[in-house]
């Protein structure tokens, strides 16, 4: 395949103009131009990218259909709800022998392979649903979730109980932010991996009272080591039975009064939750999240107001805050376009969606393992850090290799067989700058593009002129998705 056009760094995440925010205006509903570029905007944003037809589509509906169209969430329930798995549940007592004997030895062998297949097979699932799912935005809020509230594939987690984790986050992706903390509160994998499953009265462990304030809701700075002492003692007792199950087991919970937040009682978790979301930073915090994951980086701090006020409005219901953002003025600006960096994920995804290829293979599981994100196994309890994190020079050249890969084992989509019909190089160019980047490409790039397609006035390329069409144009396909543009979602 051939060399990327240019090898130039990418323009800041913020390189278009922010001009000044209007505050009354902002969270109004957009009533400008609406077409292919708006279309693919929203696309790139409620979901990973989509095919060229649904853009189109998405284009001839108008704004407040297409947003509907996300919103309202299609049935999807022909899509596999759970990946097949292998039961990777370790026999009791297998790793506590201190010299473990030869059976002990393959016993844990046999599980080590048993957890690579599982993840194999969860990683997958999870990339068929975001490539194939009628209901993009509910996957990218699956998406979301998963970085948000973390838990990983470790710790003696089963594979199934971050499957059914997964699967919350999808029940719940536009549902109420406050049910869905409760949720996770109890969730069998979170308690693992935050240790509440340990977290007994005798012995109060502070681990997911910290992180439920800390890296959930609040933030830093919105709460006390005193608050975290009395969250945990709270906490204590819930934990998981034998089948890997939430229980509350009341022998082990602390029942005397607590003080959290400046509120006094016999709280549990349920408690804790309640009164953490009637904190001002609870909504303030997802705001700007919020802000951050679809619009742009570094919102301002009116903006993440106002975002905060239609929460409280909307007492914690997500549905009607993404619905009006997704209209309004500041989503279709200047400084929202092409202004976030595209997660290895929507990378990886959307270039399917684009070419129209329906299973993710090891090939792009690797692909994302070496961009640096590797699903259901997060760096941390922070998650991913995501921006401008995911790009540097071997990111850069991962994703270039991916691209190349796609276009090495494909032929081309139908639409760049409809763009070859004429075989005019600076028509296919233009096909393709059109569909791939909705025309954002320098002219100089787009020349250059021309010149590869037709073989002519490149020297270091013109021992490509012997190559069909079909290769050629792919090549061609490659290196639009080389260019900056396609980087930026």
């Amino acid at each position: 395949m051939a060399a990327p056009i240019s090898t130039a760094p990418l323009p800041p995440a913020s390189y278009r103009p922010a001009g000044q925010l209007d505050r009354a205006t902002a969270l109004e509903p957009y009533a400008g131009r609406w077409g292919v570029r708006q279309a693919a905007h929203l696309h790139r944003r409620a979901g990973f990218g989509g095919s060229p037809d649904d853009v189109a589509r998405t284009a001839n509906a108008g704004v407040d259909a297409a947003v509907d169209g996300f919103i309202h969430f299609a049935d999807a329930s022909a899509l596999p709800a759970q990946p097949q798995l292998v039961n990777d549940r370790p026999e009791p007592g297998l790793f506590t022998a201190a010299a473990p004997d030869a059976a002990n030895l393959e016993a844990r062998k046999a599980l080590g392979r048993a957890h690579v297949r599982d993840i194999v097979a969860m990683q997958t699932w999870f990339l068929d649903r975001m490539i194939n799912s009628p209901a993009p935005l509910q996957e990218k809020l699956t998406l979301f979730w998963h970085g948000h509230f973390t838990s990983a594939y470790q710790k003696g987690i089963p594979a199934q109980a971050l499957v059914d984790q997964n699967n919350l986050f999808r029940a719940n992706a536009l549902g109420n932010i406050r049910d869905l903390a409760l949720a996770v509160s109890q969730d069998p994998a979170m308690l693992r991996y935050l240790d509440n499953a340990q977290n007994v009265k005798a012995h109060p462990n502070e681990n997911y009272a910290r992180e439920l304030m800390e890296l959930f809701t609040l933030g830093i700075g919105n709460y006390t080591e005193t608050d975290v002492r009395e969250s945990a003692r709270a906490f204590t007792g819930w934990s998981l039975d034998r089948d890997y199950a939430f229980r509350n087991f009341p022998a082990r919970h602390d029942d005397g009064s607590k003080t959290f937040l400046g509120q006094t009682g016999n709280f549990d978790g349920h408690d804790i939750v309640e009164i953490i979301f009637t904190q001002p930073a609870a909504a303030g915090r997802f705001a700007k999240k919020l802000l951050e994951y679809f619009v742009y980086s570094d919102p301002e701090p009116v903006l993440v107001d106002a975002v905060a006020a239609l929460i409280r409005k909307n007492d914690f219901n997500l549905q009607p805050v993404l619905s009006t953002v997704l209209r309004s003025n500041v989503f279709y600006s200047d400084r929202a376009y092409r202004a976030l960096v595209k997660s290895p994920v929507q990378f990886v995804v959307g270039s399917y969606q684009l070419f129209g290829l329906r299973q993710a293979d090891l090939v792009a599981l690797g692909a994302l393992r070496r961009m640096g994100q590797i699903l259901f196994l997060p760096p941390n309890v922070k998650g991913w850090d995501g921006g401008a994190a995911w790009l540097n020079s071997q990111t850069m050249l991962t994703r270039e290799n991916f691209a190349s890969s796609l276009m090495a084992k494909m032929g081309a989509a139908n639409w760049m067989q409809r763009a070859l019909q004429t075989m005019d190089p600076a028509g296919v160019a233009r096909a393709l700058t059109a569909t791939i980047l909705q025309g954002d490409v320098s002219p100089a790039s787009s020349e250059r593009l021309s010149a590869y397609l037709d073989g002519t006035n490149v020297s270091a390329l013109a021992a490509l002129s012997g190559e069909n069409a079909d290769e050629r144009v792919r090549g061609a396909a490659y290196l639009t998705m080389a260019m900056p543009a396609y980087q930026l979602a």
